[in-house]
């Protein structure tokens, strides 16, 4: 999730190891869905790995974040 040039957030899909602050965009927030992120522990299931992520997702980051890009 990335806040926009028009102070608008974005969910937005990166190639490779392309960064977003490379088209003017702040990051807010991130997932790493290569395998390299989640294989060990989660194999193939790609699906059981981004809802169990949600559990350890920083809110009060997420929201720092969010008000220092606003700023």
């Amino acid at each position: 999730m990335v806040l926009n040039k028009s102070g608008q957030l974005e969910i937005i899909s990166t190639a490779n190891q392309d960064s977003p602050l490379r088209k003017g965009l702040q990051p807010i927030m991130g997932n790493d869905v290569w395998e390299h992120a989640y294989y060990l522990k989660y194999r193939n299931q790609r699906a059981e790995y981004l809802k169990q992520w949600w559990n350890v997702v920083n809110w009060e980051e997420v929201n720092r974040r969010y008000v220092q890009a606003k700023a």
